[in-house]
């Protein structure tokens, strides 16, 4: 419902602002939104086309993963963390290896096998509900608010995007589609641990146990150490090592999935092709969602609204001493809490407007990738058990998204720029 009046007032705000301008004398003005409104469906339609291949080879390999247990041995490891963070869960509980295996299919991309496993795990959980009728339970909101953290070890979709965008561009050699993994993967822990933090301060959970924070204290000694490491170093070799690191870690995993596939004696070749059809079914399934997006924000940019807007974001930022460069990606990050669909249309856009290898544009990746549908999530969840009080879940859930997206800036600055 969100993306229907956003895709709406787009429109009509263009169509409104194309009409005072006409007045003002800018003749062509219509002219204008109707070719943006032909180059948003050309647009839309060709980097569909792009993404299939990508897309299938991405979902493909994680099929690989997926039939090689490396999702099951995610959940294995996740257990004795998830114990400390859900205690009312009883161990051995249906809804314990749901939770795990949903958290370990969104670290690995796998989004197709996350949402069912997801609302499996809220109907477990709702058999735990103790609270009032239609009121989240403690553990159903923690479980929520990690899932609109985003925390994902391999940003596919996002990389894949960019991957299109720059066969469209021309930009085949030198250009590294996956230099945003270190940074997304910075930002989408911080916000994540936000989340969960804000969560347990109120439920009061006793997360302040060093069997548990060790852990966590050393991943983001390790993550901040990087980013501290790499903001001393000049723009364009912080850029390269992150990029490197990205790939590395990428083609690491990729090797791993396949020697476990052929240490589990499953038939890697056909694992892969049944991914790769899903790949580029989900690729097939985003054109018109891709190309209503994309016109719509051609029509409104064409109007002058997202300049308007760059605008008064920009002398309100820059009074306060800040730097502006950052504002073309911002509208990203605030598009993303509302709908998943518009935020990517807004990317794609950033990317086709500054570059696909700007610092803008990857900064706008880096916010796509490390961030989450909140208001999707929170809506398909809870409303998938019928809960209509959702208590703290959604100022929890917000929180983590503002400092996600500050994270994203500051990163960004610290590693690309």
């Amino acid at each position: 419902m969100a993306l229907n009046f956003v895709w709406v007032g787009f429109f009509l705000l263009a169509f409104a602002s194309a009409c005072v301008r006409w007045w003002l004398g800018d003749v062509d003005i219509f002219q204008r939104l109707l070719g943006a409104m032909f180059d948003g469906a050309r647009s839309g339609f060709e980097i569909s086309l792009g993404l299939a291949g990508i897309m299938a080879l991405w979902l493909g390999l994680m099929r690989v993963g997926e039939k090689a247990g490396m999702v099951e041995l995610l959940a294995r490891l996740a257990q004795p963390l998830l114990r400390r963070l859900f205690p009312e869960v009883p161990a051995g509980h249906p809804a314990q290896g749901a939770m795990t295996l949903n958290i370990s299919a969104n670290l690995l991309g796998l989004d197709n096998a996350a949402t069912p496993l997801g609302l499996t795990a809220m109907r477990e959980l709702q058999t735990l509900n103790r609270e009032a009728e239609s009121t989240a339970s403690n553990a159903q909101i923690m479980f929520v608010v990690m899932n609109t953290a985003g925390l994902t070890l391999i940003p596919t979709s996002v990389i894949a995007i960019r991957q299109s965008v720059a066969l469209q561009q021309g930009i085949t050699s030198g250009f590294n589609a996956a230099d945003i993994f270190l940074p997304t993967l910075i930002v989408t822990f911080i916000g994540l641990l936000t989340g969960v933090l804000a969560v347990a301060m109120a439920q009061r959970l006793p997360l302040w146990r060093a069997r548990l924070l060790l852990p966590v204290l050393g991943v983001a000694g390790v993550l901040l150490g990087s980013v501290a490491l790499l903001a001393r170093l000049p723009a364009e070799q912080a850029a390269r090592i992150a990029g490197s690191t990205g790939a590395g870690v990428i083609l690491a995993i990729v090797a791993l999935f396949l020697v476990a596939g052929v240490w589990r004696r499953i038939n890697v070749y056909d694992a892969f092709v049944d991914g790769a059809r899903q790949g580029f079914d989900v690729a097939v399934q985003i054109v018109p969602y891709l190309v209503a997006i994309l016109v719509a924000i051609g029509v409104f940019r064409a109007a002058g609204g997202m300049d308007a807007i760059l605008t008064v974001l920009g002398h309100a930022i820059g009074a306060l001493g800040l730097p502006t460069d950052f504002l073309p990606a911002l509208p990203v990050g605030l598009m993303k809490v509302l709908s998943g669909a518009g935020a990517r249309g807004l990317m794609i856009d950033v990317l086709q407007t500054h570059g696909v290898d700007s610092f803008v544009g990857r900064l706008a990746s880096i916010i796509q990738g490390s961030t989450e549908t909140t208001f999707y999530v929170l809506a398909v969840y809870f409303g998938s058990v019928g809960v209509k009080h959702t208590r703290h879940a959604l100022a929890c859930t917000l929180l983590a998204d503002a400092v996600g997206l500050i994270a994203a800036i500051f990163v960004g600055y610290a590693m690309l720029r």
